[in-house]
């Protein structure tokens, strides 16, 4: 065995990264400021002009200057430090979920806390990065990650206090990203190949026996979710959204119509949501399959980047919470864009920096910050095989 002394492997800011990410948030506010685009105030302005007349555009920017604090404040306490006071930050998070259940229903969903000037805030975002902390804490205390069968409860209680809260929203989406980060964590920390089936045994079981449910009550849940196998069968009504969007993806072609052109699609309102859920649909009338490419080359460069850093990061806690962040991002990624383009059901999760929304935005900048805390505080080698 050698020690690698590259810079990846010693302690570093990681401006890549930082850049990355937030050439990814400014591309969210112009994809934004194209959604809620108004002809009637005039073509000839500029684009900060644009942004600024947009009702969405100007919050999603003052969302991005709000995201420099949850960077810098993810990365003012050691990562270390965190992992110690993990069940705090746990019991916090459980509090939360648990009181936003008596909050007003949005949507079917009771998900948010009203704060200030009608700006909402939805805890399951931040739930996902302190889980994240937690269970990276949780898997990286033993060098067998899951040492005993009691163990390996504790781990799926640990996870299923909150998950049952999330699904009790209901917020079927965010539960998906929950199942996510988890099964990967568990896969990175080298789980027995034994209880893997036990937990996709159980999981079986479990969709199955819902699947069934749903089904014989016509939940509309279930029809939404299963509307993207056959959106024709059912056009105005669970198979609308998956047609709408697909309509506005194959109308940009490849170089799209315009960013900011009257009567199109996206200008008209033609896909429901295309500010938030279906913001990708947009994207691609208005720049078209190259503006797409970009876009997701922007995803490809920070999740590699994280994927990177993971990998010359060789103490475990921090890798694991590398890997947690990421499996987050990716899975947010695939999902709405599946969702869009109708290879994925509609789960109302969020399009990662692009969608309009404060807590979705904070919360991915907030485990990028977590990111950067690693990058800037880990041990400076990584023992690597001798050629």
């Amino acid at each position: 065995m050698h020690f690698s002394n590259d810079r990846l492997s010693q302690p570093h800011f990681d401006w890549q990264l930082f850049l990355g990410a937030y050439a990814l948030a400014l591309f969210g506010v112009l994809a934004v400021t194209i959604t809620n685009y108004d002809p009637s105030l005039g073509a000839d302005r500029s684009l900060i002009e644009l942004v600024m007349d947009s009702y969405n555009g100007r919050w999603q920017a003052a969302f991005v200057l709000v995201s420099f604090i949850a960077v810098g404040g993810m990365m003012s306490i050691n990562y270390q430090f965190l992992g110690r006071v993990w069940p705090f930050l746990y019991i916090a998070n459980v509090a939360l979920l648990t009181m936003v259940l008596a909050s007003e229903a949005i949507s079917g969903m009771s998900g948010w806390f009203t704060i200030i000037w009608d700006r909402t805030i939805q805890p399951s975002e931040l739930a996902k990065v302190a889980v994240i902390l937690s269970l990276s804490k949780e898997l990286s205390r033993h060098e067998k990650p899951v040492p005993t069968f009691r163990y390996f409860v504790r781990l799926c209680v640990h996870i299923g206090i909150p998950l049952i809260l999330i699904i009790a929203q209901p917020d079927i989406g965010t539960m998906l990203v929950f199942i996510v980060i988890f099964f990967c964590l568990l896969l990175m920390s080298g789980f027995p190949i034994k209880y893997w089936l036990a937990l996709v045994g159980v999981g079986l079981v479990v969709c199955v026996i819902a699947g069934f449910y749903l089904q014989s009550t016509n939940n509309w849940r279930w029809l939404r979710l299963t509307a993207f196998i056959n959106p024709e069968g059912d056009p105005n009504g669970s198979g609308f959204q998956t047609l709408q969007a697909m309509s506005a993806v194959g109308a940009g072609g490849l170089t799209g119509v315009g960013m900011f052109q009257e009567g199109t699609l996206t200008q008209l309102n033609y896909v429901p949501e295309n500010h938030t859920d279906f913001i990708f649909s947009s994207i691609a009338e208005t720049m078209g399959f190259v503006g797409c490419m970009l876009l997701l080359a922007l995803y490809a460069f920070v999740i590699f980047r994280m994927l990177r850093l993971s990998y010359h990061t060789s103490e475990r806690f921090g890798r694991l919470i590398i890997v947690g962040v990421a499996s987050m991002l990716i899975f947010h990624m695939f999902e709405n864009v599946g969702m869009n383009i109708g290879v994925m059901p509609i789960t109302g999760i969020p399009l990662p920096f692009i969608s309009y929304g404060g807590s979705n935005l904070i919360a991915n900048m907030a485990g990028i910050g977590l990111v950067l805390n690693v990058t800037s505080r880990k041990p400076g080698t990584r023992a690597t095989g001798a050629a």
